[in-house]
């Protein structure tokens, strides 16, 4: 064991541990009320033209999987920061939108800045751990999360919005939700099999990240969920610089950065740029760069993923990046996830 080890075992840690109860208890919350499924038949006959994607922070990088699935449904869908969404793309808000805004405290300043311009333009569909905030209340159609009360950093109210957008997706593409619901049964399971080894996992990437001092993340399509919201945690829980970019975007410009120490974490990710990304942690490794694959039967443990429904990987690429939060944290003997500066809901735009 880690002789720092102790220092980690905090708030944040018991939320890491907790994930699995707490998409058992989201999955388990999900039904399709009346008002959801009239949103949903109106998408189909055509009545929206655009689906807005929107968020801040994790749960805007949330939505990058159901962004993918939208626009292969054959649907018009575009993500926009609630930011900028509010301040420069008002347009947007117009009966034939329909917005899907997620938000786990339900009351950021941008969320509450967005109902305040909306005021029944759109449709809002909202995905929220708060069922009392302005959103929850405020919205057409409301998709809880029961992640429970977190302590800081996103974590199960990360992986919560995750399934919660899957089986959105489902609704909207008009997936067969027995079998989605079946599929996203087996996330819980893998994410308690992956947190078994927690420990076994701090003490490997602790050793692996010695005299790091940058870490970049990188993958391509659904993978850049984990890939921004790995980059915004890290910097979060450990005050420690990370920057989250697609595996491409890495090859204009930050690999001439390479050297002893930066560390490249690589999203093996979908089939279809595996091979992509397959060539990029090879031609890493040619230039003696420190990296690593994060994939199903990785051959470094901590990044090896538990075999499972494709449609849950997102959930399950961001454990790698828990681990390396702690083993960081444990690196500087500092609590991981112990705000000093930020809150966890943001009030101030």
């Amino acid at each position: 064991m880690l002789p720092e080890f102790s220092v980690i075992e905090g708030e944040y840690l018991r939320d890491i541990l907790e994930q699995p109860r707490a998409l058992e208890d989201t999955l388990a919350g999900l039904e399709q009320t009346k008002s959801l499924r009239e949103l949903a038949a109106r998408l189909q006959k055509g009545k929206f033209k655009t689906i807005v994607l929107t968020g801040m922070g994790s749960s805007f990088h949330a939505l990058h999987p159901l962004h993918l699935e939208l626009i292969n449904h054959g649907l018009i869908a575009t993500m926009v920061e609630t930011s900028e969404l509010v301040h420069y793309k008002s347009r947007l808000f117009d009966s034939q939108s329909l917005i899907v805004a997620v938000s786990q405290s339900g009351q950021s300043a941008e969320v509450v800045r967005l109902l305040e311009i909306n005021r029944g333009k759109s449709s809002v569909i909202a995905i929220t751990n708060t069922p009392s905030s302005p959103l929850a209340t405020q919205a057409d159609a409301t998709i809880l999360t029961q992640a429970g009360k977190e302590f800081s950093v996103s974590c199960k109210t990360y992986v919560t919005a995750l399934m919660v957008l899957n089986w959105l997706g489902g609704v909207l593409c008009e997936r067969e939700l027995r079998r989605t619901t079946q599929e996203l049964r087996e996330a819980a399971p893998a994410v308690q099999s992956y947190l078994a080894s927690l420990k076994n996992h701090v003490q490997s990437l602790a050793h692996l990240l010695t005299d790091i001092r940058h870490l970049f993340l990188v993958g391509r399509g659904s993978s850049l969920a984990a890939v921004g919201t790995g980059a915004l945690i890290v910097k979060e829980s450990d005050h420690f610089h990370a920057e989250g970019m697609s595996s491409a975007a890495f090859r204009h410009g930050p690999f001439e950065m390479l050297s002893e120490e930066i560390f490249v974490l690589v999203f093996a990710g979908d089939n279809r740029t595996r091979d992509l990304n397959l060539r990029l942690l090879d031609d890493i490794r040619e230039q003696q760069g420190r990296t690593e694959l994060v994939a199903e039967n990785a051959a470094f443990v901590p990044c090896s993923l538990p075999i499972a429904p494709r449609c849950i990987a997102p959930i399950l690429e961001i454990l790698p990046v828990q681990m390396i939060t702690l083993a960081l944290a444990a690196q500087a003997g500092r609590e991981p996830g112990r705000f000093e500066l930020a809150t966890k809901v943001t009030t101030t735009e």
